[in-house]
C-alpha cells in the first residue's frame, strides 16, 4: 500500500514571536480586566464585562490569525472571511465565559470545572473555524493525537487562568504587578502552546492548492492586526488603570470625607452639650433647668389631674455663694473659676441622684427636687449644702472659707403655675443673705418687697444715663500672629453715687427686663463712635466692638441709629462691630434676621459673641452674615490641661475659618492658654492676660508701652486689616 505524501510546512519566526507577544500582553490586560469587573456594581459591572470580553477575545484571536498568518506551506495561503468572523466569535465567548467565572465570589469545583470546559470548547472552536477558513483541494487532513493534545493543552490553559484570576484578586501593590507580569507570561505562552499544537496538526497532501488564495492573507495583515490589536489592548489597559486610579482616589475621598463628617459630627455633639452643660462645673446649665423644671411641672399636674393627688410637691433651691466676688477681684477669674468647679463638685457630692443640680451662671446654683414629700426633703438638703461648703478651699496657695445662702419655694404652695418658681427661690435667698448669709430661708409673700429694690435700682438706671454716670471700659484684642492690637471691645460699668463702680452683670439684666436696654445700647454706641471720632483726631486709628442684645434687634430703627452715629462722627462702618450672642443669633426670627442682613450691609462687621454656650448650629452659621466668632471663655478656661477642649476649640477653629470667619478667643489669662490658642491659629486673642478693661484714658499709654502687651507687638497704635 502506497504512504501519502504531505508538504512540509513552518512558521514566520517573526510572526510567531508577534503571536506570542500578542498572547502575553491580552493575558496581562484579561488580569487588569477581572479586576474591574470584580470591583464595579450594576450596570457599570455588565460594562466592563462586555467591554473586556470583546477586547480580551479579540486579542486572543488575533494571536491565532497572526499565528495562522505566519503559517507557511510553500504556497500561496489565504482564509475566508466568513469563518474567520465565526472564530472571532468564539475567542468573544471563550473571553466572556473567563470573566464570569473570575468574578465568582469563590473559586469551588464545579465552577472551575465548568469554566475550564466551556472556555476550552470555545478556544477549540475559534481554532479550528480559523483552520476551516483556509479552503483547499484536497482538504486538510488531521493527525488526530495531535488534535486531542490540543484540546488538552486548551482545558488545562482554561484551568490555570482561572486559577490565576481567583490568585490575584487578594494581591495588591506592586507585589501583584509582578506576579501579574508572570502570570501573563505563563498564560500566554499555554494560549500559544494550544495554537501551535493545533496547527502541528494539519497535514497538506502534496499538490494540494489553497482555493481561497486571494481571500485574507499575507504579512502585511498579519502587521496590520497586531499592531491594531496592541492600541486596542493598550487602550483597555489605560482605561483599566485610569478606572482603579479614579476608584481609588473616590475611596480615599470617601474615607476623607468620612472622617470630616465624624470630626464635624463629634465636634457638633460636643456643643450641643455645651447648648446643655455648663462648661465650667460640668453641671447643667440654666437652659437645662427650666426645661427639666417645666417637665417635671407638666408630669405632675398630669398626675394630679388622672390619679387626684393634689399633695404632690416639687420643692427649688436657689443658692448664691457667699464671699465669692472678693475671690475674683484679688486673685482673678481663673482662682474663681476653680472655686466653682470644686463647689459643684462639693454641692453633687450633698444631693441625690434623684435631685437635679444646675449652675445658673456666676455664682448661681439652683437644685430641683421631685418627690412627695419635697418640702420636708428640702430643708436637710439645704443644710448639707450648706454645710460641704463651710469646709475652707484652697486656692493659689490659701485658704479660702465660704459659705453659701439658701432660697427655697415650692410648687404649687408658692406659685402654682410655675412660671415664677426659680424668683420665689431667688427672693428668698435675698432674704438669707439679709439674715447673714450661711442660712436657708422659705419663700413667704412678704419677700416680694425685693421687688420694691429692684424697682429702685431700675429707677436709678434711667437717671444714670441721663446723669453720665454710665462709663465705657476698653480691653484690647490683639492678633495672635504678630500681637498687634487689632480692636477693643467697649464694656459699659456704672458709677453708682452709693454703690460705687458696678458691672453690666448688675444693671443690664435689669434694663433688659424693664424695657429700656435699647436707650442704653444706643447710649454705647454712640459713646463708642464718640471716642473713635477722638482718638482719630489724636492720630489713633482703631476698631470698637460693642455689644448688641437682642431686644435691641426688635428694634425696627436700629440700623439707622447705628448708621446716623457712624455718620455723625464721620466713621468708616468697617470701624465698628457689633457682637450679637450666640442664642440671640440662633433663635433669631425673620425680623431680627433682616435686622443684621441691614446692619452687615451698612459695611459694620457682625460677631458672634459666646459661641458654644447656646443652642449650637454649625449648618446655621453660614446662613448669618457675620465675619467674626468669638469662643466662650469657658472653652479657654482648660485649653492647655483638657484634650477634650482641644479639640473642641480645634474643630471650632477649623469650621470657623472654613466659612471665612475671624476667630476670637476671650479669657485668655495665661501663658499656656496663649500659646495653645497660636498653635491652634486662633487669629484674635482678648483676656486679662494681655490687658484689663480700662478708662479711654489709659489706652494711649497701654499702646505706647506703659501697660502689658504680648512679647513682639507694635507700639504703633494700628488697626489690623
Amino acid at each position: 500500500m502506497q504512504t501519502a505524501a504531505f508538504v512540509s510546512t513552518s512558521h514566520d519566526p517573526l510572526l510567531v514571536a508577534a503571536s506570542l507577544v500578542v498572547a502575553v500582553f491580552a493575558s496581562y490586560v484579561a488580569l487588569d480586566l477581572t479586576r474591574r469587573v470584580q470591583a464595579a456594581t450594576g450596570s457599570l459591572r455588565l460594562a466592563w464585562w462586555a467591554g473586556g470580553s470583546l477586547v480580551l477575545g479579540t486579542g486572543i484571536w488575533s494571536m491565532h490569525f497572526v499565528g495562522m498568518l505566519g503559517f507557511e506551506a510553500g504556497m500561496p495561503l489565504g482564509y475566508r472571511w466568513w469563518p474567520t468572523a465565526a472564530s472571532w466569535l468564539a475567542a468573544v465567548s471563550a473571553a466572556s465565559v473567563a470573566l464570569a467565572a473570575a468574578t465568582r465570589d469563590g473559586l469551588t469545583t464545579p465552577v472551575l470545572a465548568g469554566g475550564s470546559v466551556t472556555m476550552a470548547i470555545a478556544v477549540c472552536a475559534m481554532h479550528y473555524l480559523g483552520m476551516g477558513a483556509l479552503d483547499m483541494a484536497p482538504g486538510l487532513q488531521w493527525h488526530w493525537p495531535l488534535v486531542l493534545l490540543s484540546g488538552a493543552v486548551a482545558l488545562g490553559a482554561s484551568a490555570v487562568a482561572l486559577f490565576i484570576f481567583f490568585a490575584l484578586r487578594q494581591r495588591h501593590g506592586l507585589q501583584r504587578v509582578g506576579l501579574q507580569m508572570l502570570a501573563a507570561v505563563v498564560m500566554g505562552l499555554a494560549i500559544g502552546g494550544m495554537h501551535y499544537t493545533g496547527m502541528a496538526a494539519v497535514k497538506l497532501p502534496v499538490g494540494a492548492l489553497c482555493l481561497s488564495a486571494g481571500e485574507l492573507g499575507g504579512q502585511s495583515l498579519a502587521v496590520l492586526v497586531t499592531l491594531t490589536t496592541l492600541l486596542v489592548l493598550g487602550g483597555a489597559l489605560l482605561l483599566s488603570i485610569n478606572d482603579a486610579l479614579a476608584h481609588a482616589r473616590e475611596l480615599a475621598l470617601s474615607d476623607s470625607l468620612q472622617q470630616a463628617n465624624l470630626s464635624l459630627r463629634e465636634a457638633n455633639e460636643q456643643l450641643q452639650r455645651r447648648a446643655f452643660e455648663d462648661p465650667l462645673s460640668g453641671l447643667p446649665n440654666r437652659a437645662l433647668f427650666h426645661d427639666r423644671l417645666q417637665h417635671a411641672i407638666h408630669r405632675l399636674g398630669r398626675r394630679d389631674r388622672l390619679a387626684g393627688l393634689p399633695e404632690d410637691r416639687l420643692a427649688v433651691l436657689f443658692l448664691d455663694i457667699d464671699g465669692f466676688k472678693p475671690i475674683n477681684d484679688t486673685l482673678g477669674h481663673h482662682a474663681g473659676d476653680e472655686v466653682l468647679r470644686e463647689v459643684g463638685r462639693r454641692l453633687h457630692s450633698a444631693a441625690r441622684s434623684s435631685d437635679t443640680l444646675a449652675r445658673l451662671g456666676g455664682d448661681e446654683f439652683a437644685v430641683l427636687i421631685e418627690s412627695r414629700d419635697a418640702a420636708n426633703e428640702a430643708m436637710p438638703l439645704a443644710r448639707r449644702m450648706i454645710e460641704v461648703l463651710h469646709r475652707p478651699f484652697t486656692v493659689a496657695a490659701q485658704r479660702v472659707s465660704l459659705s453659701c445662702s439658701v432660697g427655697v419655694a415650692l410648687y404649687p404652695d408658692h406659685d402654682d403655675s410655675g412660671h415664677r418658681l426659680i424668683a420665689c427661690a431667688d427672693a428668698a435667698m435675698y432674704a438669707a443673705k439679709r439674715a447673714g448669709g450661711s442660712t436657708c430661708v422659705v419663700y413667704h409673700p412678704s419677700m416680694e418687697g425685693d421687688a420694691g429694690e429692684q424697682l429702685a435700682l431700675q429707677q436709678e438706671l434711667r437717671d444714670a444715663i441721663d446723669h453720665g454716670e454710665l462709663r465705657l471700659y476698653y480691653q484690647p484684642k490683639v492678633c495672635s500672629r504678630n500681637g498687634r492690637v487689632h480692636g477693643w471691645e467697649a464694656l459699659v460699668r456704672w458709677q453708682h453715687p452709693r454703690r460705687g463702680l458696678l458691672g453690666p452683670a448688675v444693671f443690664i439684666p435689669l434694663a433688659e427686663r424693664f424695657g429700656f436696654i435699647g436707650s442704653l445700647g444706643q447710649w454705647v454706641v454712640d459713646e463708642a463712635c464718640a471716642q473713635l471720632a477722638r482718638w482719630r483726631e489724636a492720630g489713633l486709628d482703631c476698631r470698637i466692638a460693642v455689644n448688641v442684645s437682642p431686644q435691641q434687634l426688635r428694634q425696627a430703627d436700629l440700623a439707622l441709629r447705628i448708621e446716623a452715629a457712624l455718620q455723625r462722627h464721620a466713621l468708616a462702618p468697617a470701624n465698628l462691630v457689633c457682637e450679637i450672642t450666640e442664642s440671640a443669633v440662633m433663635e433669631n426670627t425673620e425680623q431680627e434676621r433682616g435686622m443684621l442682613d441691614r446692619i452687615a450691609a451698612l459695611g459694620v462687621r457682625l460677631s458672634i459673641d459666646d459661641f458654644g454656650t447656646g443652642y449650637s448650629s454649625l449648618a446655621h452659621l453660614r446662613k448669618i452674615p457675620a465675619r467674626q466668632l468669638k469662643i466662650d471663655r469657658s472653652f479657654v478656661t482648660d485649653l492647655a490641661t483638657s484634650t477634650e477642649a482641644h479639640a473642641v476649640l480645634d474643630a471650632i477653629v477649623r469650621l470657623a475659618h472654613a466659612l471665612k470667619m475671624e476667630v476670637v478667643a476671650e479669657g485668655v489669662e495665661t501663658q499656656a492658654q496663649l500659646d495653645a490658642l497660636t498653635r491652634l491659629d486662633c487669629d484674635i486673642l482678648q483676656g486679662y492676660f494681655i490687658a484689663r478693661p480700662m478708662p479711654a484714658e489709659q489706652v494711649p499709654a497701654w499702646v505706647a508701652g506703659r501697660g502689658p502687651r504680648l512679647p513682639g507687638a507694635e507700639p504703633a497704635f494700628t488697626m489690623a486689616r
